[in-house]
């Protein structure tokens, strides 16, 4: 057949080989704006060389490679042996080693740690989100270890490596671990109290032997995980390495590999706990308030993740619609779909500058900042996470039916965007949790609208949702079914401040008028047509 008779024409070009830190002005000036002017060019240095990294051809078909090759359950060797192994494709091992190499759970180690670490993470998980899981776990595990130092002490230095050392080993003999979480039961979900594993102590003082399960044991490869089980004193949280010190394997079956819905390069599992051997983590019946720093760390690695996912879906949409024809001219010009994309941009930009924003009070460290963080995370992690998937779909949208092809790359984000609003408690748990900080940490309110009142008088839009959100807060009658609504107020009211003093002009008023002042509709694009959008849709552009 003559060539003649398929010339393709009228297609954009893969969106490859650029920087992802550099062409993302909001995540560029968030670090800008937050970390100590003496680490900058290091910083900038070091996220662009990610960057870079992240936005080339070869790195994004290893995201490619590591989804369509999702990993294999082996129980068994060839002789009958019980070896209960994980087997990924080379490309998930790479992208990981590329992970741990960046920092990416070595925040705790180094100055404004969690701020650099937070916009790697952002660059990172733009390539493939799976692995955002490992790294997530093993960077959240160190606080929740440093509640017995003795523990911090053998195990952080390993934790917070930039080795990555794939297999099975003690974990002594290794010069980097990974971390994995077992904390829900099938009888029980969320309600982690409900959890009937048992722990019975041993003669060593600190050690105890497991019998139960787990419903949901994420990175199950890893080589020691966190877990809950029912103490003689309450529920308590352990330590559970996968070799012990003398080279033996662990008791730790696992009885299938998840079939999810996206997150497939990633495993999460069921597991078995038959006289697992583990070591104690805190006192006995404070499991909760043990492990309670580490579900806030990966609390905030969702908006983190949301945000990255929200931002590489825009980036496809703008970057289609800046080549696309349609009607006479490139649809990035036409006043719908330019529309279309701002309303993208703005929700993008409102999630990455609030991610950013939570980072940066991590590394400050203060009481206030700490308070804080209490009423935010939960917060952002609700609210954040849920706009990620509407905003998937509308960026799938404006690559019209060649966004429905997997080789587009925008199903994948599609199927993931569900995930973060599940992991580490759904929205209810995030609306309870936020009401608890609320009645029990009047410290946290302070120090929320401390921060939301920085940008106070800047915007009589943001002031009336201020004004609105502290008649709502003085109302507690009913307050629990009202909670949802609640919580998307705080956050929506925190995004608006936040933008309002750092955002240009455009973006601010765009978010004001839409988010705070009730001028929007219910689906994207339905922005005021008199905003200056052809400005937020050109600050969202990647630069390829």
């Amino acid at each position: 057949m003559a060539a003649s008779t398929h010339t393709v024409t009228n297609q954009a070009p893969p969106l490859v080989g650029y920087d992802v830190f550099a062409a993302d002005r909001a995540l560029v000036e968030a670090v800008d704006r937050h970390l100590d002017p003496e680490l900058l060019d290091e910083a900038r240095e070091e996220l662009s060389a990610l960057g870079r990294t992240s936005g080339s051809a070869q790195v994004q078909e290893w995201g490619v490679l590591a989804n369509e090759n999702p990993p294999k359950l082996r129980t068994h060797d060839r002789y009958g042996n019980r070896i209960d192994e994980v087997e990924f494709h080379p490309a998930w091992h790479r992208l990981l080693g590329k992970g741990v190499s960046a920092g990416l759970t070595a925040a705790w180690s180094r100055p404004g740690g969690h701020l650099r670490r937070a916009a790697a993470f952002v660059i990172w998980t733009q390539v493939e989100a799976g692995n955002g899981c490992p790294l997530s776990m093993t960077h959240a595990a160190v606080p929740a270890l440093r509640t017995d130092p003795a523990l911090a002490a053998e195990w952080e230095p390993r934790l917070t490596s930039t080795v990555y050392d794939p297999g099975l080993r003690p974990a002594s003999e290794k010069a980097g671990v990974l971390f994995g979480m077992g904390m829900t039961e099938k009888q029980g979900g969320s309600d982690v109290r409900a959890n009937t594993t048992e722990a019975r102590p041993l003669a060593e003082d600190g050690t105890y032997e497991l019998t139960g399960h787990k419903w949901f044991c994420s990175a199950p490869m890893s080589d020691g995980f966190l877990v809950l089980a029912q103490a003689p004193g309450g529920l308590t949280c352990f330590l559970v390495p996968r070799v012990l010190e003398d080279g033996t394997r662990n008791v730790f079956r696992i009885q299938r590999l998840k079939d999810k819905l996206g997150n497939k390069s990633n495993a999460s599992s069921e597991v078995e706990f038959d006289g697992t051997w583990a070591r104690r983590v805190g006192d006995e019946g404070r499991g909760v308030r043990t492990i309670i720093e580490m579900v806030a760390a990966t609390r905030l690695d969702c908006v983190l993740g949301s945000a990255s996912l929200m931002r590489q879906a825009v980036a496809q949409a703008v970057h289609h619609s800046t080549y696309r024809e349609a009607f006479g001219g490139k649809l990035i010009d036409k006043p719908l779909m330019r529309n279309v994309l701002a309303d993208l941009a703005l929700e993008s930009e409102a999630a990455t500058t609030l991610a950013l924003r939570l980072a940066a009070a991590y590394d400050d460290g203060s009481e206030q900042e700490r308070a804080f963080l209490r009423l935010a995370v939960p917060a952002a992690k609700y609210w954040v996470t849920k706009r990620c998937t509407p905003v998937a779909v509308e960026a799938l949208e404006c690559l019209g039916g060649n966004g429905y092809v997997e080789e587009s790359g925008m199903p994948r984000l599609l199927r993931e965007s569900p995930l973060n609003s599940i992991w580490e408690g759904a929205g209810n748990v995030q609306a309870l949790d936020v009401l608890r900080a609320l009645q029990r940490e009047p410290g946290a309110l302070d120090a929320y609208l401390r921060e939301v009142g920085r940008a106070r008088g800047a915007d009589h839009r943001l002031d009336g949702a201020i004004k609105n959100l502290l008649a709502e807060l003085a109302d507690l009658d009913g307050i629990e079914g009202r909670a949802r609504r609640l919580v998307e107020r705080i956050a929506t009211v925190l995004q608006g401040s936040l933008l309002v003093q750092f955002a240009p002009p455009e973006v601010a008023d765009a978010f004001c008028a839409s988010r705070l002042g009730g001028d929007w509709g219910s689906a994207f694009g339905t922005l005021p047509h008199s905003l200056d959008l052809a400005t937020v849709v050109e600050r969202a552009r990647p630069v390829s």
